[in-house]
């Protein structure tokens, strides 16, 4: 069953590559949702999939890219989007 969570990533998580590491991690888990910066210098976004797989999936977003300090991903479930296909970076 699909379940969807909201997230904001805090951190040093702009300028390092953290959309599009995340974005790299969902395809290849087949997560669906999308993140964008945001003007306080955070990462937020939703994702969505079964349990299993989105625990997978945030525990690679807990580490992020090399470059990448996660301080802190919040975390809060949404209702499922039907008809998503991919996992899209947002500007």
């Amino acid at each position: 069953m699909a379940k969807r969570v909201s997230f904001v990533v805090h951190g040093t998580v702009q300028g390092v590559g953290f959309r599009y590491f995340t974005q790299k991690r969902a395809r290849e888990y087949g997560v669906t949702g999308w993140c964008r910066n945001t003007s306080d210098k955070k990462v937020e976004g939703e994702a969505q999939a079964d349990e299993d797989t989105l625990e997978k999936f945030f525990k690679d977003v807990d580490q992020g890219p090399s470059h990448a300090r996660v301080v802190q991903v919040v975390k809060e479930d949404r209702e499922p989007v039907e008809g998503e296909s991919d996992f899209e970076v947002r500007r």
